[in-house]
């Protein structure tokens, strides 16, 4: 009964955003309040068991989910902020001309900001960046904005697993002995089966552009190698921290030469038909000449990925930006912090102030920039600390672990439905690193109880957890807001479903092969 119960906020989520097609915003405070009821009646929440009332308990997980909300809104602003400098400064046009000189095909283009970019950030950054800095970079491009953020979405998910420079294999190796290299070895191979599927789904994504012609799927094939051959590599022989990075830089190297050399080798066209570009080119120039370099306009994401690294690969500098915390309790139970110096929000801002400098845009285009980005992220509050609340509601009454104690009840069946413990835990936390640190050991010991390997299931638990970035409905939220969906959420996670899902069945007959059960 009460794993029911505790399943009812879940589907609630599910069904008024894309049943109902309410907004994240409605049904994400519909399922807080019905998630905070069933907390405090049927699971006890404050009760005896609990070293905090009712009402303090309430009031603690309010607290924490509007801090991580702001933490959320820290990220996305900048973002946003360099989006909108972006266009206000016609460098978003210069980027266009740019990869257009790498290649004519804009499906192949926008590949290189759909999988390798998006691999990049996530690789370095996490946290949910690539997504709030590529969604509107390819609405500008000509995406819609729904694909925009699907594909964004889809795009960065291969990367989770090390992202951040390994945090989220990490935070499972501080949990079990393992080596890293075993752990980091134990969950690449997942990914690199789903990739399969993500690929599939960012050719036909990046397809829209031109549909008569059709998915880039020859190019979608050397993307996926370009980055999964290097990425497999480091994670068997080397470990967790490098395998996202070293793909995706690369991969993108590798790619961009591929191209390069197609272009190179493809027989001039007739000179009827160059004089007719040519034409048209020079009137297009003539109507918008261009205002910057390509360097110029790349300058906010070349600082963003400069500072990433620097901060998180030369480890003094990384000690002392880690060094200082902020950081609060209430209750003596109820605690949140940031390492301001560390987080993605103040190197996009960092990277937003660089390139206004690099590209000398002008104050009032700053200023312009600037209010438009926090009108847009103040509305997204409300969702996200709807959407938070609910993930942290569950997880402190015990409901989340209530769902996961259900399944592993299934025995020998525990491989198939072990990446949907992990999903499940980014589903309600927003993070795939605080899914692993929620359910690795549970996984651990579950392998244990039922006689069975437990390292592909850790695996199985990370790949899961990278998976369920996807749909995460916190996740949705926050890249919806970066191209004016808000409101529109539903339908991001009508389309990401059936790809989380496919990728999470993969998983789990991957773990049952491996486990050999």
């Amino acid at each position: 009964m009460l794993t029911l119960l505790a399943v009812l906020p879940i589907a609630a989520i599910l069904v008024l955003m894309v049943a109902v097609r309410w907004s994240a915003a409605a049904a994400g405070g519909t399922a807080a309040v019905g998630a905070m009821a069933l907390a405090l009646t049927a699971f006890g929440f404050g009760g005896p068991d609990f070293p905090f009332g009712p009402v303090q308990g309430v009031v603690g997980v309010l607290a924490r989910a509007a801090w991580v909300a702001l933490t959320v809104m820290l990220i996305i602003g900048p973002a946003l902020g360099i989006h909108h400098l972006q266009q206000r400064t016609g460098a978003t046009k210069a980027l266009e001309a740019g990869l257009a000189r790498i290649t004519p095909d804009p499906r192949v283009a926008a590949l290189l900001i759909v999988w390798f970019f998006c691999l990049l950030i996530e690789g370095a950054a996490g946290f949910g960046t690539p997504v709030a800095l590529a969604a509107p970079f390819l609405v500008a491009a000509g995406f819609r904005p729904v694909t925009a953020v699907v594909a964004a979405m889809v795009g960065h998910a291969s990367a989770v697993p090390f992202a951040a420079v390994g945090t989220p294999t990490l935070a499972q190796l501080a949990i079990v002995d393992d080596a890293p290299r075993e752990l980091s070895w134990a969950v690449a191979p997942y990914m690199a089966l789903t990739g399969l599927v993500l690929a599939f789904v960012v050719a036909r994504l990046v397809g829209t552009l031109l549909p008569t012609a059709g998915p880039p799927w020859r190019w979608m094939a050397v993307a996926y190698l370009a980055f999964f051959v290097p990425n497999l590599l480091v994670a068997r022989f080397v470990g967790p921290e490098l395998p996202s990075l070293v793909g995706a830089i690369g991969g993108a190297v590798v790619f961009v030469l591929a191209v390069r050399w197609a272009v190179r080798r493809r027989p001039p066209p007739p000179p009827a038909e160059v004089a007719a570009e040519d034409a048209v080119t020079d009137a297009a120039v003539a109507e918008h000449p261009p205002r910057m370099s390509f360097l110029a306009a790349t300058a906010p994401y070349l600082v963003l990925v400069v500072l990433v690294l620097v901060t998180r690969l030369i480890v003094p500098v990384r000690d002392a930006a880690r060094s200082v915390v902020w950081q609060w309790e209430l209750f003596g139970h109820f605690s949140e912090s940031i390492e301001p110096l560390y987080h993605p929000g103040l190197l996009l801002a960092l990277a937003f102030l660089a390139g206004a400098v690099w590209q000398r845009a002008a104050l009032a285009d700053m200023g312009a920039a600037f209010r438009r980005a926090t009108l847009q992220v103040v509305p997204v509050f409300v969702a996200l600390v709807a959407m938070v609340t609910v993930a942290f509601t569950m997880s402190e009454s015990g409901m989340t672990t209530q769902l996961a104690v259900a399944a592993a009840g299934a025995g020998v069946l525990w491989p198939v439905l072990s990446p949907f413990v992990g999903a499940l835990g980014t589903f309600m936390t927003g993070s795939a690193t605080a899914s692993n640190i929620l359910f690795t050991e549970f996984q651990d010991q579950t392998a244990l109880a039922a006689d069975l390997d437990p390292v592909p299931l850790l695996g199985a638990q990370g790949a899961g957890a990278a998976i369920g970035n996807i749909i995460c409905p916190h996740n949705v939220v926050a890249a919806a807001a970066t191209v004016g969906l808000g409101g529109r959420e539903g339908q991001v996670l009508r389309q990401a479903l059936p790809v989380a899902a496919v990728c999470l069945v993969l998983i789990g007959a991957m773990a049952w092969v491996l486990v050999g059960v």
